[in-house]
């Protein structure tokens, strides 16, 4: 139990520090984008309100009175060497669709062919702004037309690419440190937890030695004195309660060994559908002196892996949860179905199903309500059945279902 703690938390840490740093890394990533895009089209807006042109570049011809200075501080990033530093070029079509001026003075990587090619492309579009190859292009409108305006961003993209690589080795060696962290110190993160199971086990065990003694001799001298005094409502008592006292021990002691993690099941083939039918037939007589009847869908052909001493456990809580809670006159419903996961359902009606807490069935001496539902039981024998489903790998569960309450069992051994 211990390590399967230890592993849960460690699978916990693992996914929590991932998601931070997968996280963290998209934070930073859809940042830089939109920083990077937004940028860019500054730049295309400089170019594209130039007409053509970025402001500042030589022989550029009169600037529109709207367009700043060279020299203006307010666009951040740009500067007076930003017009000779920026690698653009425009292309203008007419009404028609005709491309009728091309710039491209400031770029060396493209021809005038290669630019109207990409600006016709961009038209088929229905996107004033984007990316086409490394290029962010920007469609404006002129009184001759249209323009399309694109500025090389491959350096730009290049730098955050590599600026990108840089933070997720950080982020992610960052990671890795932490998770070896977490794998050093798991140990003693559970150390605790594992010495107050520990103090439990040896408690529960220390508990069976000191009660079964008494327990024994109490009702050896009751057979002694029954035999002296004769049977009577006060000694039946004693029994009664003396027998449930060593049930409980029992129940405690066989708990506390199924969760040691040494003791493994003794897995083998074994015909399921007979051993569950085997054991809902037992259960039967009981059921109808109590005025319940049982109705069983079983494959008993059905096959599967597993223990056969512990699966019979299994099905007897479930059948004995089911018999001791069914409402009088009441149905008890037993359904084993193959596949590729055998599944085991068991119901049983209950008229105050909505009262229950299906998610704290499982816990140890959790007992819902007292006079009307557990009669006789210490909130042991589900907790029981959930440690030999979780021994053969399976998942088992409590659902409600139209009056009544249903417990189902799948096994993937």
């Amino acid at each position: 139990m211990i390590d399967r703690l230890r592993r849960r938390f460690i699978i916990i840490s693992i996914v929590s520090v991932l998601s931070v740093v997968t996280l963290v890394f998209g934070l930073i990533l859809s940042w830089n984008i939109v920083s990077l895009n937004r940028n860019m089209d500054i730049l295309a807006d400089r170019v594209s309100e130039g007409g053509g042109r970025f402001p500042g570049t030589p022989n550029e011809g009169p600037r529109p009175d709207k367009m700043p200075p060279k020299n203006d501080q307010s666009l951040g990033f740009i500067n007076p060497e930003t017009p000779f530093s920026t690698r653009h070029f425009t292309v203008f079509f007419d009404e028609e669709g005709n491309a009728t001026d091309t710039f491209t003075d400031s770029i060396y990587a493209i021809t005038k062919e290669q630019a109207v090619e990409y600006a016709q492309r961009v038209l088929k579009g229905a996107d004033n702004r984007g990316w086409i190859s490394s290029y962010r292009y920007k469609v404006f409108s002129t009184e001759r037309g249209r323009g399309v305006v694109f500025v090389d961003g491959s350096m730009n993209r290049s730098a955050l690419t590599q600026s990108m690589v840089i933070a997720a080795v950080v982020l992610f060696a960052c990671g890795a440190l932490v998770l070896i962290l977490i794998l050093l110190l798991s140990k003693r993160a559970v150390k605790p937890i594992a010495q107050s199971y520990e103090k439990q086990k040896q408690f529960i065990t220390d508990a069976n030695h000191e009660l079964k003694t008494p327990l024994t001799l109490i009702l050896a001298n009751l057979d002694i004195a029954e035999g002296e005094l004769g049977k009577n409502e006060w000694l039946e008592d004693i029994r009664s309660e003396g027998m449930r006292m060593a049930e409980l021990v029992n129940q405690l002691v066989a708990l506390s060994r199924m969760d040691e993690e040494e003791q493994r099941p003794r897995i083998a083939e074994l015909s399921l559908g007979e051993t569950v039918y085997d054991t809902v037939s037992e259960f039967e007589p009981l059921a109808l002196s109590r005025g319940k009847t049982v109705t069983a869908s079983i494959d008993r052909s059905l096959k599967c892996r597993g223990d056969e001493s512990l699966l019979r456990r299994l099905v007897g809580i479930l059948m004995d949860n089911a018999v001791k809670y069914c409402d009088k006159g009441g149905e008890i419903s037993v359904s084993l179905q193959g596949g590729r996961c055998p599944t085991l359902t068991v119901e049983n009606s209950y008229s105050a199903v909505d009262e229950l807490d299906t998610e704290r069935l499982f816990d140890r001496f959790y007992r819902a309500d007292r006079a009307r539902t557990f009669n006789g039981g210490y909130g042991l024998g589900l907790a029981m059945a959930r440690s030999i489903v979780q021994k053969h790998r399976g998942e088992i569960s409590a659902y409600k279902k139209d009056g009544a309450i249903g417990f189902k069992v799948i096994l993937h051994y």
